[in-house]
């Protein structure tokens, strides 16, 4: 059991030094603040847990302890974070609040029931692993289930080789602690979450490191447009036929993803993704379609015989399946809301 200890120490301390070498590279990277600041603390956070998680009894006092316990019970809200920044979703701040509250009160409850296993502690660890669960497998679904929409395709194979494998790891990780508790399970136990945290670190490492411009950039920069005379003459034919269809309408069919507008097209969808995402400069085919929905917006809340046209129309129209994801895709386009847009239109025409 002894061996087993020093090789699980020795596998977390080596798991350490890569995630704290990995967070300097980062936080001192040229990706944007937000993005270097929580990717650097999800690493510095799966430190403070197999920091805490050794076998090996350390005397857990003093409020070192305190943070290092805190970061460690922080690791899933920051694996949701990050997914939510890498993966260019916006962040639900009610979500947000919602679990940092409960963080902060199971942190907080945890020192004061101590090792109680029976009383408070029981029922704050259901609550605590209970919602890192939750926040876990959200992450999970952002990674796979919008892969189809991603046109980075060094982001599409993150999405399946690290969120999802990192995903999982923690769920399993999660599980032996609710089954196990989370205090001195024993080398038998926390050997091999040392040694798939060590094999999740270096996969993390290779994309993330390697890939820094790619894949941690500023989701509101906008996208730079490559000039013409970068097309190939397979890929000039391939833009005409693209903007052809669009000029029919394509864009306002509900529903209508990559491999759809692939078929209609029939090119190979790595041939489209490549020619919309390196050479027309977009990230993800929802904004490619936005950019076409919503100058057609524009154009009928702007004309005087679409006056009368409800909003809902317009958006149902062009393909949206309701009223909330236009206006969202709206105001991040224009910066107001459709409505705005429309009576700010024909005031300037008066």
């Amino acid at each position: 059991m002894e061996r087993l200890i020093i090789i699980d120490s020795a596998i977390r301390l080596l798991a350490i030094g890569q995630l704290l070498l990995m967070a300097l590279v980062i936080g001192r990277g040229k990706a944007p603040r937000a993005i270097r600041i929580a990717t650097a603390a999800l690493l510095v956070c799966i430190c403070a847990y197999l920091l805490l998680a050794t076998p090996v009894r350390l005397p857990q006092r003093g409020p070192f302890w305190a943070i290092v316990q805190l970061a460690a019970q922080a690791t899933p809200t920051m694996l949701w974070v990050f997914a939510h920044m890498l993966f260019e979703r916006r962040i639900d701040r009610r979500v947000l609040a919602i679990s940092v509250v409960i963080l902060v009160s199971c942190w907080i409850g945890f020192g004061l029931a101590g090792p109680d296993e029976n009383g408070l502690g029981l029922w704050l660890g259901v609550l605590q692993r209970g919602t890192s669960l939750i926040l876990t497998a959200h992450a999970m679904r952002i990674a796979f289930q919008e892969r189809g929409d991603d046109l980075i395709e060094k982001r599409r194979r993150l999405r399946v080789g690290f969120v999802i494998v990192v995903g999982i790891l923690a769920v399993m990780v999660l599980v032996i602690e609710m089954i196990f508790g989370f205090r001195h399970t024993g080398a038998v136990v926390t050997l091999p979450q040392a040694v798939a945290i060590l094999l999740a670190t270096m996969a993390m490492g290779a994309a993330l490191l390697q890939s820094d411009p790619d894949l941690l950039f500023d989701p509101a920069a906008p996208a730079e447009t490559p000039p013409a005379p970068t097309l190939s003459p397979s890929e000039q034919v391939l833009k005409q036929k693209l903007d052809a269809v669009m000029a029919g309408g394509i864009h306002r069919e509900t529903g209508l993803t990559i491999g759809l507008l692939a078929q209609r097209l029939s090119v190979p969808e790595h041939r489209l993704r490549a020619l919309i995402n390196q050479r027309l400069g977009y990230r993800n085919f929802s904004a490619f379609l936005n950019h076409h929905r919503i100058a057609e917006a524009k154009a009928k809340l702007a004309d005087p015989a679409h006056v009368d046209l409800p909003i809902l129309t317009i958006a149902m129209d062009l393909g949206y399946g309701s009223l909330a994801p236009f206006n969202r895709a709206f105001r991040e386009d224009v910066g107001q809301a459709p409505s705005d847009y429309r009576r700010r239109a024909f005031a300037e025409k008066s």
